[in-house]
């Protein structure tokens, strides 16, 4: 896979954050709900540099794609565990690469599809962004209800962005 494929792919995922945030925060979906228990209002949103948060969370959101790519993709246990072997990916007769390129021509498409994917985005959702947004939202004194909103936004990202980059990458 060349590098200009992986970057279209985790520049497209990194959208997905953003394209949910938006029909997620609606005011006709959890918008208001979310603002009552944030202790929002819209005077207070509207102060805010948009440009900047919206740049900002797209940086952060293709930072986190990269990140998912070694949750959803097993494959990558094994690049990442040679990577540093003598001659990796470098010297076509190394052990390590005529290893990889066995190991991939044999087992590279193996659980690459969106719904693989999504269940480990979806788990992922679960597993860190719940205790981290849950923990924080015990000291912040939020309601269950401010935890439950923005966790269901992100296991829903983390489900699609875990799909696309299965499927894809």
């Amino acid at each position: 896979m060349d590098a200009k494929h992986m970057a279209l792919v985790y520049a497209g995922t990194a959208l997905i954050p953003l394209v949910i945030g938006f029909v997620w925060y609606h005011p006709k979906v959890f918008g208001n709900a979310w603002m009552a228990q944030a202790g929002l209002t819209e005077e207070k949103l509207k102060g805010g540099n948009m440009a900047l948060i919206f740049g900002l969370t797209y940086l952060l959101s293709f930072f986190l794609a990269f990140a998912l790519s070694g949750i959803v993709i097993h494959q990558m246990g094994v690049y990442s565990t040679l990577a540093n072997e003598p001659g990796f990916l470098v010297d076509a007769t190394a052990e390590s690469t005529v290893y990889y390129n066995n190991f991939m021509e044999n087992y590279g498409t193996r659980f690459r599809w969106f719904g693989h994917g999504a269940l480990h985005g979806t788990i992922a959702g679960i597993v860190i962004a719940l205790p981290i947004l849950g923990m924080n939202a015990m000291f912040e004194r939020k309601r269950f209800k401010y935890i439950a909103i923005n966790v269901g936004y992100w296991v829903v990202s983390l489900a699609l962005m875990g799909g696309v980059i299965c499927q894809w990458l």
